[in-house]
């Protein structure tokens, strides 16, 4: 008798593959943002550091630009597998 109700709450590929994608689309979608928010918090501390003090303008600028590659990078690792979970099912 319990073995029909078993069957019909059993795990199908078809169900995990939905919450896969669901999974990865959200993955993908929270790290573009959070890629977008900490380029743009970093430019702007990086031109209000320059306007404060013009004399290091151009370290403040080197600095700026290798934590916005560090940070674009991390956002396409986390893009990167958010695709390959998506890819698994």
């Amino acid at each position: 008798m319990m073995y029909p109700l078993m069957q019909a709450a059993a795990y199908t590929k078809e169900y995990m593959g939905g919450w896969a994608m669901m999974g990865a689309g959200i993955g993908a979608g929270l790290a573009v943002i959070g890629a977008g928010l900490g380029i743009g918090r970093v430019g702007g501390q990086a031109v209000e550091g320059m306007a404060r003090q013009p004399e290091v303008a151009a370290k403040i600028q080197t600095a700026a630009l290798i934590f916005a590659a560090f940070i674009e990078g991390a956002a396409l690792f986390a893009v990167v597998v958010s695709y390959l979970i998506q890819n698994k099912f």
